[in-house]
């Protein structure tokens, strides 16, 4: 009895604080472009003595909780890391099933009431065409069934790789000069963004990564230039709303120069 007292009281303190620093958050400059390498999901099965591929389905669903709080704070690009092109090297088991996944969660983004009522554009960064025709079908279903909302984007890094996407950004450039279309002065850093995945979105703001790892794990090496980067411990499944507050607060209390 004393221990789930202490529970309930716990839960409470973290209620009242998780709103307490909401109200804080909100009187501050919102990141517009929030950028997150969900990483931990095995480890997050493993730790509740789960079946790994369990850790993917506790992922899936803490996105959805992602997304609903960036509406809540007026978060207006999301762009989430779910799955790279060095991924494809694990066993064909759990890629198989990540696949699936991906066909079942694309379907319901598309579907959800809450991307019409919100004006939610969804898009898939990364290197579709290695991908199995089912999950390319329901890529192209999400896609298209948003693309006329304007207000907030929701973008999943699928089959990405930030080495690739400048290899391929630098390829095209190069057979657009060899055609004449372009000439080797054109070539900016605006140009040049304009042939990478992400081409209709700023660079983002803040770049969080979960699970105690301090790495970008090849994830938008061009884009992060000037990002202001947040490590947590916390394991994705395990992240909580107000680890996303303090994110955003820490975002805020510091200054970005942007080399000046």
């Amino acid at each position: 009895m004393a221990e789930e007292i202490s529970e309930i009281l716990m839960d409470s303190f973290h209620k009242v604080y998780e709103n307490r620093l909401a109200e804080i958050v909100r009187k501050d400059e919102i990141p517009r472009h929030i950028a997150i390498i969900m990483d931990g999901n095995r480890r997050y099965a493993a730790s509740r003595g789960d079946p790994p591929f369990k850790g993917h389905e506790y992922g899936g669903e803490k996105l959805k909780e992602l997304l609903q709080w960036c509406l809540d704070l007026d978060v207006r690009i999301l762009t989430v890391y779910a799955f790279s092109t060095e991924n494809f090297s694990r066993s064909p088991r759990e890629v198989n099933g990540l696949m699936e996944m991906f066909v079942e969660n694309l379907r319901k983004v598309a579907d959800d009431k809450r991307v019409m009522e919100y004006g939610v554009r969804f898009r898939v960064l990364g290197n579709l065409e290695i991908l199995p025709q089912n999950v390319r079908d329901a890529i192209h279903y999400a896609m298209n069934k948003t693309k006329e909302n304007s207000k907030y984007s929701f973008n999943m890094a699928v089959a990405y790789g930030g080495r690739e996407e400048i290899i391929n950004a630098v390829k095209n450039i190069a057979k657009d000069v060899k055609a004449d279309e372009i000439t080797i002065n054109d070539i900016d850093q605006e140009l040049f963004s304009s042939y990478l995945y992400t081409h209709e979105l700023p660079d983002p703001d803040l770049i969080l990564r979960t699970s105690g790892e301090i790495r970008l794990s090849n994830f938008l090496l061009y884009q992060m230039a000037y990002s202001e980067f947040y490590f947590t411990d916390v394991y994705w499944p395990g992240f909580r709303k107000i680890d996303f507050l303090r994110a955003i607060r820490a975002y805020q209390m510091r200054k970005r120069r942007f080399g000046k």
